[in-house]
């Protein structure tokens, strides 16, 4: 893994608000990038975008939302594939290609962010199997806080993910739910 800081992942999961920023605090993030499509919680309305943008402000760390270009469920049609996010289409995208450049350009100048989305697994998320494999290939180092609070590399995620099976083929991921044509 390179030197310097690493671009951190967090999923809340069933974490409460004091865990969540506790655990932010913790590993020294000062912005906050929310990778979420759609930002709200109708189970945990703390970590709907407005909420979450209050307290993230009060504890002194920038909330940036990234859904439109780094979200789980892109609104490009392209990105689908039986229903299912092909995430190997989705890194083709020109909306994708800028979120992760403005991801390289934060790690270039090493300021502290997580990439949040809702999974507290981060196996069980976009952010691993799609951003996190992305930021993999550009040798930029990802650390996963997993669903206790520890720290996961990369590679720690997908062995989880695989149950440690090397494949004999360039990982590809979709993801886990079946998603039909979207109606906004």
């Amino acid at each position: 893994m390179k030197q310097g800081i690493p671009i951190h992942t967090i999923g809340y999961g069933n974490r409460d608000i004091n865990e969540f920023i506790e655990l932010l605090k913790k590993n020294g993030i000062q912005f906050l990038i929310d990778v979420r499509s759609k930002p709200t919680s109708r189970f945990n309305p703390r970590f709907s975008r407005p909420a979450l943008e209050v307290v993230l402000k009060n504890h002194s760390i920038r909330y940036v939302y990234m859904g439109n270009n780094l979200g789980g469920l892109p609104q490009n049609e392209d990105c689908y594939t039986n229903g299912h996010v092909d995430y190997s289409k989705v890194e083709k995208q020109l909306f994708y290609k800028q979120g992760i450049n403005r991801l390289y350009t934060a790690w270039k100048k090493q300021i502290p962010v997580a990439i949040m989305c809702t999974e507290g697994r981060p196996e069980d998320c976009h952010r691993s199997k799609l951003i996190g494999q992305t930021l993999t290939k550009m040798d930029i180092p990802v650390a996963h806080i997993d669903e206790k609070g520890d720290l996961l590399t990369q590679q720690e995620v997908i062995d989880r993910l695989t149950n440690g099976q090397l494949s004999l083929f360039e990982e590809s991921f979709t993801s886990r739910k079946q998603y039909f044509k979207r109606s906004e």
